[in-house]
C-alpha cells in the first residue's frame, strides 16, 4: 500500500509496477518532443524560431519542483495556522471535539482527493485546515493535559529531521525506489493497517489495558512498533519523492502540484503522529 494519493492519479503512477500506468494518463496529453510544424511559415520567422531560446517547463504550463515546493509549502502554513487556532482560540472544553470533527472532516476530504483524477484546490485546501485543527486539539492533549511539556516541539524537529535525510538520501541516489522496494512496503503497509485494526478494536471493547493508545500500541510492543512506523512513513516519503520526480520528468500538467503537495502533506502529517506517539511512549504517558 504505497501512498494512495500518488497512487491512484495516473500521471504519477509507477508504470513498472501498474499495467494501467502503462497506458498513460487519462486525459493527460503526452508532450511532444519533436521538430516544430514549419508550414506557413517564411524563412527568417523559422530562423527567429530555431533561434529562440527553450522554453522552460513553467512557460509551456508542466510541472516543476517549484510548483510542488510553493505548493507543499503553502498547505503546511494552513495546518499550523489551525492547529494555532486549535490550541490557543478554541476553548479548552470544546478543543478535543474540535479536534475529533477535524479528524473526521480530513479523513473524508482525504479519501475524496485520493480518488480524484484531477486535483481540486478548494477541497485540498479544506483537507490542510481540517488537519490542522485535528493536530492542534491532539498536539494540545498530548503535550498540557497529559503534562509532556515540549513534546510537540521534538515531533515536529524530528519530522523535520527525517523529511531531510530522506530528500537528501534520494537525491544523492542512496536510496532507489525498486519494485522490490516498493513490493516490501505495500506488505509492510498492509500488515501495519491490520495491526492498527486490530488495536482500535480492542481499544474501542476495552480489552487488554487503558493504553491512551490502545492496548497494543504501549509499553514494550508500543516502543517497537512506533519505531517500525516511523521507519514506514520515512520509506513512504521517499516513494513519494519518486513519484514526484517521475511526473516532473514526464512533463506532467502544472496543476497537479496541488496533488503532489496533497501526498506529501498526507506523509508528513502520518509522520509527525507517529513521533508524537513514538516520544509519549519513551516518556512514560502510556
Amino acid at each position: 500500500m504505497t501512498n494512495p494519493v500518488f497512487n491512484n492519479t495516473a500521471v504519477f503512477r509507477d508504470p513498472r509496477t501498474s499495467r494501467r500506468g502503462q497506458r498513460g494518463a487519462a486525459g493527460v496529453q503526452p508532450p511532444y518532443y519533436g521538430p516544430a510544424p514549419t508550414a506557413g511559415y517564411d524563412t527568417a520567422t523559422l530562423d527567429a524560431m530555431y533561434g529562440a531560446p527553450s522554453a522552460t517547463t513553467a512557460q509551456t504550463g508542466r510541472l516543476t519542483y517549484d510548483d510542488v515546493i510553493v505548493k507543499t509549502s503553502g498547505l503546511l502554513a494552513v495546518v499550523v495556522a489551525t492547529a494555532a487556532f486549535a490550541w490557543f482560540v478554541v476553548p479548552d472544553t470544546l478543543r478535543m471535539p474540535v479536534a475529533m470533527v477535524g479528524a473526521l472532516v480530513g479523513f473524508v476530504l482525504g479519501l475524496v482527493n485520493s480518488f480524484k483524477s484531477s486535483p481540486s484546490p478548494a477541497l485540498i485546501v479544506l483537507y490542510a485546515a481540517a488537519e490542522g485543527l485535528f493536530l492542534g486539539g491532539f498536539s494540545w492533549y498530548i503535550e498540557v493535559a497529559l503534562n509532556l511539556p515540549g513534546i510537540v516541539i521534538q515531533a515536529v524537529l524530528a519530522t523535520m529531521a527525517t523529511f531531510a535525510a530522506c530528500l537528501m538520501l534520494f537525491r544523492s541516489g542512496r536510496v532507489r525506489v525498486t519494485p522490490k522496494f516498493t513490493r516490501w512496503l505495500l506488505v509492510a503497509m498492509v500488515g501495519y493497517l491490520l495491526f492498527s485494526l486490530l488495536n482500535f478494536g480492542l481499544a474501542m471493547f476495552d480489552v487488554g489495558g487503558d493504553g491512551m493508545f490502545g492496548p497494543l500500541r504501549s509499553g514494550g510492543l508500543g516502543l517497537l512498533v512506533g519505531l517500525l512506523a516511523v521507519g514506514l512513513a520515512a520509506a513512504m516519503l521517499i516513494v513519494d519523492f519518486d513519484s514526484v520526480k517521475r511526473g516532473v520528468e514526464g512533463g506532467v500538467p502544472a496543476r497537479f502540484a496541488w496533488t503532489a503537495a496533497f501526498g506529501l502533506i498526507v506523509t508528513l502529517v502520518w509522520m509527525y503522529l507517529e513521533f508524537l506517539r513514538l516520544i509519549a511512549i519513551l516518556r512514560g504517558s502510556d
